[in-house]
């Protein structure tokens, strides 16, 4: 049984006990997460597709912690100018451990 979410711009394919990253979430390590946009279900015997998302289905997360990304850097640099300057960025983002997904009744 799986499961294709939409948050955030993005569309993640889950299935419970997978373990997908989010962009960051205000929610302390333990928190539950609902998704409640999901595109597409797969239980055991059929495909549900929606239009465009399943009705009463959802998926049910916990929050593991954050993470953060790898670093990426920008230069900037003025010829002649004696003039350069290097910024460094870390994204954060939220782990997320699948629990349950819920499929349409």
């Amino acid at each position: 049984m799986y499961a294709i979410i939409r948050d955030g711009g993005r569309q993640h394919r889950v299935a419970e006990g997978g373990i997908i990253v989010i962009d960051r979430v205000g929610l302390e390590p333990g928190q539950e997460v609902e998704f409640p946009e999901v595109l597409l279900y797969r239980g055991d015997d059929k495909v549900t597709v929606g239009t465009p998302t399943v009705e009463k289905a959802k998926v049910i997360g916990e929050v593991k912690g954050v993470v953060a990304d790898r670093k990426v850097v920008s230069v900037q640099y003025r010829r002649r100018k004696n003039s350069r300057r290097k910024v460094g960025h870390r994204q954060k983002y939220t782990e997320v451990l699948i629990k349950s997904i819920v499929g349409p009744k």
